[in-house]
């Protein structure tokens, strides 16, 4: 079943559109690479796409354990590197509410849980996943 639809809108643009929903993403290509940099770059939405796929992973576990983990958030930084042009490096930092409350297993199942998410196994393995928990 087709999951996107995605339309070339010129001057280095792209407009995804999710099928079933109609949800929509532009990308321009980043300033470094001859765009206007002006929304995600298809690289960025790689790199975005393992913190929000870590933390959707963390979100079901909590959900299933009963723990309350709103309000967590993940920033992101993308590495780029040269020759050729790819993603060498993906730093996430979570940043966990403090009145999420849980003790060390806890803690220990939902780092687990974001470590194992698909997009993190998906990634090749020379992209070095940095990724740091605070708690």
């Amino acid at each position: 079943m087709q999951m996107a639809a995605i339309l070339y809108n010129g001057e280095l643009r792209t407009t995804a559109t999710h099928v079933r929903s109609g949800s929509v993403i532009e990308t321009d290509a980043p300033v470094d690479n001859n765009g206007k940099g002006e929304r995600f770059s298809p690289t960025d939405l790689v790199a975005s796409s393992l913190g929000s796929c870590m933390l959707t992973i963390m979100g079901i576990k909590a959900r299933d354990k009963g723990w309350n983990i709103d309000g967590t958030k993940v920033s992101i930084e993308k590495i780029m590197g040269t020759e050729p042009r790819r993603i060498t490096g993906v730093k996430v930092v979570f940043d966990m509410p403090a009145s999420a409350g849980l003790d060390d297993t806890a803690r220990k199942i939902l780092e687990n849980a974001a470590l194992t998410c698909p997009v993190a196994k998906s990634l090749h393995p020379d992209i070095n996943q940095d990724v740091t928990f605070n708690w």
